[in-house]
């Protein structure tokens, strides 16, 4: 076959979970492949190791600023005339040949319509409706994504197929380092993510205010890391003792960050997938996350779940884990068998197996 990919998100300065999804999954696609040709489509010149080596990929660049997928790329398949087209995020281009696979990632649009621009909210609404219905084949990033496109489009669970991501193990440094260059507390809780509304950032500052009330003689501080997003707030944690915002987080200290924490408190409101609680995991750092959206699928028995909109509930797990360490031991070990269940080469090994049966 002949399966072109839209890889213009893994050029992108500043990866997050969507860009980090797109780069990873094409390179175990390529690493797995070892009948079909594949085209990659950029917007921007890659690096000439981005992916690795192989006899059976094709890459294509054409630049354009705006409108990318819905003019070039578009053009560029009527050009081609692939077997089926694999777009690994979100949106397919509007009126292209052929049969095609695209991945959706979440609907928290649909749950938090607040936290997006009006135009962002109105173009994303549109695109996914039109790609769930355009698309052979939707990729969910868990069941939580797929009952989501059930229940808000009307998709068949048929042609629905739950793909989990891989997520690789971060290298961890010097942690002393680390802290230094972050400016952060010796004991820390970690929170690490977009600083945004549907990240329940204000009450788990609140939460945090309640277990320190609990606990006055730990000086266990919260760290808040990451950048900041639409509608941020920077009274969520204003005058409040022990809180410290890096800021954006450089993928190579992201591992060393985990491994320095008391552990991840990830109370989101919503999560197609939430990659930093497997990383986490896999750095052997206990897990606090919301009971809600996909969080207890990746979680299940490997870590404590809270009701994100009680700041009670997410300041007890807290109160839990410090004050059993044999709870944080078993959660740490647990952790990092669930984790291992998220390989990229079994993400890869369902995606070609979905897009073989697109194209027949």
């Amino acid at each position: 076959m002949r399966i072109a990919i839209d890889a213009s998100r893994c050029t992108v300065p500043n990866p997050t979970g969507t860009e980090r999804y797109a780069l990873e999954l094409i390179r175990a696609i390529i690493r797995r492949n070892s009948q079909h040709n594949l085209i990659l489509y950029f917007r921007d010149q890659p690096a000439a190791d981005l992916f690795p080596s192989s006899n059976y990929i094709i890459q294509r660049v054409i630049p354009i600023r705006r409108a990318w997928t819905h003019i070039r790329f578009a053009a560029a398949l009527w050009a081609e005339r692939p077997d089926v087209t694999f777009v690994p995020a979100h949106t397919l281009p509007v009126g292209f040949p052929g049969r095609a696979v695209v991945t959706i990632h979440d609907l928290g649009y649909r749950y938090f319509p607040q936290a997006h621009p009006a135009r962002q909210r109105q173009y994303l609404d549109l695109t996914t409706r039109y790609s769930a219905a355009r698309a052979s084949v939707i990729l969910a990033d868990s069941q939580a994504t797929a009952h989501d496109l059930t229940q808000f489009y009307g998709t068949s669970a048929d042609k629905i197929r739950v793909l989990y991501p891989g997520v690789t193990p971060l290298p961890s440094g010097d942690v002393s380092v680390m802290r230094q260059r972050y400016h952060l507390p010796e004991q820390y809780w970690l929170f690490i993510g977009t600083l945004q509304p549907r990240k329940n950032i204000a009450r788990l500052v609140g939460a945090f205010r309640q277990w320190q009330h609990t606990h006055p003689n730990d000086s266990t501080g919260l760290v808040l890391a990451g950048g900041q997003g639409w509608l941020y707030d920077p009274t969520w944690a204003e005058g409040v003792a022990g809180v410290t915002i890096t800021g954006y987080i450089e993928e190579a200290d992201k591992g060393t960050l985990y491994a320095g924490a008391r552990a991840l408190v990830f109370p989101s409101l919503y999560e197609g997938f939430g990659f930093p609680v497997i990383e986490a995991m896999h750095a052997g750092t206990p897990v606090i996350a919301s009971n809600t959206s996909s969080l207890p699928e990746l979680v299940g028995e490997a870590g404590l779940l809270v009701d994100p909109l009680n700041a009670g509930s997410i300041a007890g797990a807290m109160a839990r884990l410090s004050d059993d360490p044999s709870l944080a031991d078993r959660l740490r070990s647990a952790g990092r068998e669930q984790a291992a269940h998220f390989t990229w080469e079994q993400a890869a090994d369902n995606a070609l197996t979905a897009l073989e049966h697109a194209a027949r």
